[in-house]
C-alpha cells in the first residue's frame, strides 16, 4: 500500500488537472475571443459557457486539494514558489466571475466595461497558468533559462485555450458567428502549433533528467506515438479549417475533439517526463506522500467525491447540450 497509494493519488490529480485544462480551457478561450465579436454575438458566446464555466473550475480545486492532502510537502514547496502567479490567476478568475454577472445586471451603459473585464480576467488567468506550468516543469528554479521557459509556456497555453474556445463555439453556435469562429481558429492554430513545437524543443534543454528520458533507448520508441499522434491531430485540424463545410452539423465537434487529443498527448508526455517526481529533481511522490494511515483515511473522501463530480459534470453537459441562444436573466 505504501507504494500504490501515492500512485493512485497521482493519477487522480493528473486526471483532474487534465480535465480542468480541457473544460475550463475552452471557456477561458471564449473569454479571450470576446472582443472580436459584436454585441449580439458576445451575448451568445457568454451564453454558450454560462451553465458550465463555474463548474469547470471544480476540477482545479480537486487537483490542488489532492496535492494538499496526499503530498503536503510538495504542496508547501509548489505553492510557496508559485505564490505570486497563483495569486494573479485567482484575481483573474475572480474578475471573470464578477464580470460574468455584472455585464448584464449593471445595465447597457456598463456592459462594454464588464465585457472588457471578462476578457482581461480570462487572459490573466490563462497567462498565469502557463507561467505556473513552465515554472513547475523547470523545477521551480528562478534561473534565466527557467524564466524564459516559463514565459514561453505563458504565451503558448493561451493559444491552446483560444483553439479550444473556437472548437467549443463551433459546436454551440451557427450562422455568421460560426463562420467567424472558423476564421478565429485559423488565426489561432498556427501560433498554438508553433508554441507547442518550441516547448517540445526547449523542454529537454531546460531539464537534463527529461532529456535523458526522451533520448535513451527504448524510451524513444515508447514515446514516439505521442508526437506522431499530436502532429496528426494538428494536421487534421489544419485540413478541417481549410474545409469549412466539414465543420457543419454533426461534424462541428471535430476541431474540439482533435484539440482535446493534443491536450491528452501533451499530458501523457509531461507525466512520463516528470514521473516519479512530484517536484522536479527534488522530491518523488513517495518522498512527498503523507503517511499511509492519512492516505487511507482521505481515500474514502476521494472515492466518494470523484464519482459525484464526474456525474454532475456529465449531467450538466447533457442537460444543456445543443446550440446556445442569447443570454437572458429573465
Amino acid at each position: 500500500m505504501e507504494y500504490w497509494l501515492p500512485l493512485i493519488y497521482l493519477v487522480a490529480m493528473g486526471i483532474a488537472l487534465l480535465v480542468y485544462v480541457i473544460l475550463d480551457g475552452y471557456d477561458l478561450g471564449v473569454g479571450m475571443l470576446l472582443p472580436l465579436a459584436d454585441e449580439r454575438e458576445k451575448d451568445i458566446m457568454v451564453a454558450s459557457i454560462g451553465p458550465f464555466w463555474d463548474a469547470n473550475e471544480t476540477w482545479i480545486v480537486l487537483g490542488v486539494g489532492i496535492l494538499l492532502i496526499a503530498f503536503p510537502v510538495a504542496h508547501g514547496i509548489v505553492l510557496t514558489s508559485l505564490y505570486l502567479p497563483v495569486t494573479i490567476m485567482l484575481m483573474g478568475l475572480i474578475l471573470r466571475g464578477v464580470a460574468f454577472d455584472l455585464r448584464v445586471k449593471a445595465g447597457d451603459h456598463r456592459k462594454a466595461l464588464w465585457n472588457r473585464a471578462f476578457f482581461l480576467g480570462s487572459l490573466i488567468a490563462s497567462v498565469a497558468q502557463g507561467w505556473m506550468l513552465g515554472s513547475y516543469v523547470t523545477g521551480l528554479q528562478s534561473t534565466p533559462t527557467g524564466l524564459m521557459f516559463a514565459a514561453l509556456i505563458a504565451l503558448t497555453l493561451p493559444a491552446l485555450y483560444l483553439l479550444l474556445g473556437c472548437g467549443w463555439l463551433l459546436m454551440k453556435t451557427e450562422g455568421a458567428l460560426q463562420r467567424k469562429t472558423v476564421a478565429w481558429a485559423r488565426r489561432a492554430i498556427l501560433p498554438m502549433g508553433l508554441g507547442l513545437l518550441l516547448v517540445s524543443v526547449a523542454t529537454p534543454l531546460v531539464s537534463a533528467g527529461i532529456a535523458e528520458k526522451w533520448f535513451s533507448w527504448p524510451n524513444m520508441l515508447l514515446l514516439a506515438p505521442i508526437p506522431l499522434v499530436s502532429l496528426a491531430a494538428f494536421v487534421g485540424s489544419l485540413v478541417l479549417l481549410r474545409r469549412e463545410d466539414w465543420l457543419q452539423g454533426s461534424r462541428s465537434w471535430w476541431l474540439y475533439g482533435l484539440t482535446v487529443l493534443v491536450c491528452c498527448m501533451a499530458s501523457l508526455g509531461l507525466g512520463y517526463s516528470l514521473f516519479p517526481n512530484i517536484v522536479v529533481d527534488r522530491l518523488t511522490i513517495w518522498d512527498a506522500a503523507a503517511s499511509v494511515d492519512s492516505l487511507l483515511f482521505t481515500l474514502v473522501g476521494v472515492v466518494l467525491t470523484l464519482p459525484v463530480i464526474i456525474f454532475y459534470t456529465i449531467y450538466v453537459y447533457r442537460i444543456f447540450h445543443g446550440k446556445a441562444t442569447e443570454l437572458s436573466y429573465e
